[in-house]
């Protein structure tokens, strides 16, 4: 193991014998006594391992008992990683230095004490098939991507119809195509496609869910993340965990229960949609944002961490705060058979 102080974390002096390391008092700790042996933190960059940081500084002059005292405290003060060095070997240099910033942050937020190494290596090896409106769709996909996740994929799925706009709101003419039936695009992350027959670790939807839809992925058992944007309202959720948690028709059923409208709305809406949609520059970013940090919460933790999962998180123009709703499993969707096996 190979003793670093966490990437994101800047030493600065208090005063003259008092180092502390880090800023902000909720990440940060100050260690006195520090005026002579300060040569011992500018070792600490995971290139030596414990015994030579160590030797190091005892040839600086620096007792051994020292450096011991030093790095227990930095460690117990959790803003020490202990950098594997077989990530070293087996992560890239290329790589580690595009994603340095992702492995900081893994670092000082998840408590890793490896420096994020574990967090990379599941990323670069999940998939996720993003499919619908395409604006927060990519600004999602190229989230994803810049934080590791080894495929990211935008496209309707293979076994899946391309979902076109309605009729109504779709202009005439052939070379007005909307852009969700255009045909799937190669990955943009990782290796250029998914390999046949590799199923997706998650599916992130964006906009209208129709029931064959929702019903086929719920059947294939993949979990899926609902995201869409309209009236100047974001909502990201629920991710649906099939057979554990609630699904998009639960949801339905739940508004059916609070609004008798509900499915003559609902069946309206498979045929038609507001045009333009409500949702500017700063809606859309927010929500693909918070989709992307939901998949990575998925990804990182197992999809059961998000607070998407039996719930949805909302934006409210022009509130600034997300909101959770909690939607619960609603015992006439068959869903809740799944779920009680």
């Amino acid at each position: 193991m190979r003793p670093a102080l966490k990437s994101g974390l800047l030493p600065v002096w208090r005063d003259r014998d008092t180092l502390q390391i880090g800023i902000d008092p909720r990440r940060a700790i100050a260690l006195s006594g520090m005026a002579g042996v300060a040569f011992l933190i500018a070792l600490l960059d995971g290139s030596r391992d414990r015994r030579q940081v160590i030797a190091t500084a005892e040839a600086a002059g620096v007792p051994a008992a020292v450096s011991e005292r030093v790095l227990t405290l930095l460690a117990a003060g959790g803003v020490l990683d202990d950098f594997p060095a077989s990530t070293l070997r087996e992560v890239p240099q290329p790589l580690r230095a595009r994603l340095a910033a992702e492995l900081a942050t893994a670092s000082l937020a998840h408590g890793d004490g490896d420096g994020g190494a574990r967090l990379l290596a599941r990323r670069r090896l999940r998939s996720v098939w993003i499919e619908g409106e395409r604006r927060i769709g990519r600004a999602v996909g190229r989230i994803l991507a810049a934080a590791g996740v080894g495929q990211v994929r935008i496209g309707a799925m293979p076994g899946m119809q391309a979902r076109s706009r309605p009729a109504a709101a779709r202009p005439a003419g052939p070379a007005s195509r909307p852009a969700d039936a255009r045909p799937a695009r190669a990955a943009i992350a990782g290796r250029p496609s998914l390999r046949p027959g590799r199923r997706p670790d998650l599916v992130i939807v964006v906009g209208p869910v129709g029931q064959d839809r929702s019903g086929w992925l719920t059947r294939n058992r993949l979990p899926h993340l609902a995201v869409s944007a309209s009236e100047a309202i974001g909502t990201v959720g629920p991710l649906v965990i099939p057979g554990q948690s609630a699904c998009l028709r639960c949801l339905d059923h739940v508004r059916a229960a609070a609004d008798p409208a509900w499915p003559l709305i609902l069946a309206q809406l498979a045929m038609r949609r507001p045009d333009p949609v409500a949702c500017d520059a700063v809606l859309a970013s927010a929500v693909a944002a918070q989709a992307a940090g939901q998949a990575l919460i998925a990804i990182d933790k197992g999809p059961a961490a998000s607070a998407a999962v039996n719930g949805t998180i909302e934006l409210v123009l022009p509130d600034w705060r997300w909101r959770r709703r909690t939607w619960p499993i609603h015992p006439a969707c068959l869903c809740a058979c799944q779920v009680a096996r």
